[in-house]
C-alpha cells in the first residue's frame, strides 16, 4: 500500500448503530497511525499494546478506539492499523509527550525489544483527522467483520464535489447494494486536507464487499450520479486506495 507522500494512505476507524458508547460526532480530533514492522514482528507489537501500552494510552488521557490488521495485501502480516481519540491537537501533544516520558512505558518498550530485538522497521506515520457532517459518529470495531479502508485523492478543487456525491445520491446506491458506509474522516493537516477523504465501509465477509463493489459499478444511477458531478472534470486524481482489515483480539468490542 502506497503512503500519504505518494497516492495517500488508505485508513480509518469502524462505526456502528444502536447502544453503544461512542465519540460525539466534531468532538476534539482522531490520530490514525499505522506501524510497519521487520519481518515475523507483528505479534510481538500486538503483545506489547495488549499488555501495556493501550493502557498507558488510556493513563495518559487517549481513548482507544479500534485496532486492525490487514487481511490481505501487502501490508499483510506486518502492519498494525489504529485509530485512538483526542479532546484536541493541544491535548494529544501533551498526552504523546507524557506517554514517551512515562518511566513504565520506557522499561515496557525496553524489556520488549530486548526479548524481540528490533520490532518496527520505521518510525510510525501518523493522521490526524476529524468526520466530516455527513459522517456517522465514530465508533468500536466488532471481531466479525471486515473493514474496508478507502482514500479518495482528488484533482485540484474537486473535493467539495467528492463531498457532495458520496453525502447524497451516491451514499443511498452504495446501501442499497450493501456497501454500508461506518465513517468518512478529513485529514486535518495540508496538503491532504486539501484533496483528500478517507472513507471507512463495514461488510459481512470479503466476498460480500467485493460482490457490492461490482454491483454497485454497473448501475447505472451510479454512473449517472458520478457524471453529474464530474460535468466540469473529473473528481479524482488517481484511483481510490483501499485495504482490507480485520480487527484484532485486543481492539476494544462495543
Amino acid at each position: 500500500m502506497q503512503r500519504w507522500g505518494m497516492v495517500g494512505l488508505v485508513l480509518a476507524v469502524v462505526a456502528l448503530c444502536g447502544g453503544m458508547a461512542s465519540v460525539q460526532a466534531g468532538e476534539g480530533v482522531l490520530e490514525l497511525r499505522i506501524y510497519t514492522c521487520e519481518p515475523g514482528k507483528l505479534e510481538a507489537l500486538n503483545e506489547r499494546f495488549r499488555n501495556h501500552t493501550m493502557r498507558l494510552f488510556e493513563k495518559h488521557g487517549m481513548k482507544n478506539i479500534a485496532y486492525w490488521e490487514a487481511s490481505e495485501g501487502p501490508t499483510a502480516g506486518n502492519t498494525l492499523y489504529y485509530i485512538i481519540h483526542h479532546a484536541s491537537r493541544d491535548a494529544a501533544k501533551k498526552s504523546w509527550a507524557d506517554f514517551q516520558a512515562d518511566p513504565e512505558w520506557q522499561a515496557v518498550r525496553k524489556a520488549s525489544e530486548e526479548k524481540y530485538g528490533k520490532i518496527l522497521s520505521k518510525a510510525p506515520e501518523a493522521i490526524y483527522m476529524t468526520e466530516t457532517d455527513y459522517s456517522p459518529p465514530t465508533e468500536k470495531a466488532r471481531q466479525d467483520k471486515v473493514y474496508e479502508l478507502r482514500t479518495y485523492t482528488t484533482a485540484l478543487d474537486k473535493l467539495p464535489g467528492l463531498h457532495s456525491l458520496l453525502s447524497g445520491e451516491g451514499d443511498k446506491l452504495l446501501k442499497a447494494h450493501g456497501l454500508r458506509s461506518v465513517g468518512y474522516w478529513s485529514p486535518t493537516d495540508e496538503p491532504h486536507s486539501k484533496n483528500t477523504l478517507i472513507h471507512v465501509l463495514e461488510h459481512r465477509n470479503l466476498e460480500a464487499a467485493k460482490e457490492s463493489w461490482v454491483k454497485l459499478n454497473e448501475d447505472r444511477r451510479w454512473t449517472a450520479a458520478k457524471k453529474k458531478v464530474e460535468e466540469e472534470g473529473t473528481l479524482l486524481a488517481v484511483p481510490p486506495e483501499a485495504v482490507y482489515l480485520k480487527t484484532v483480539d485486543y481492539s476494544p468490542q462495543p
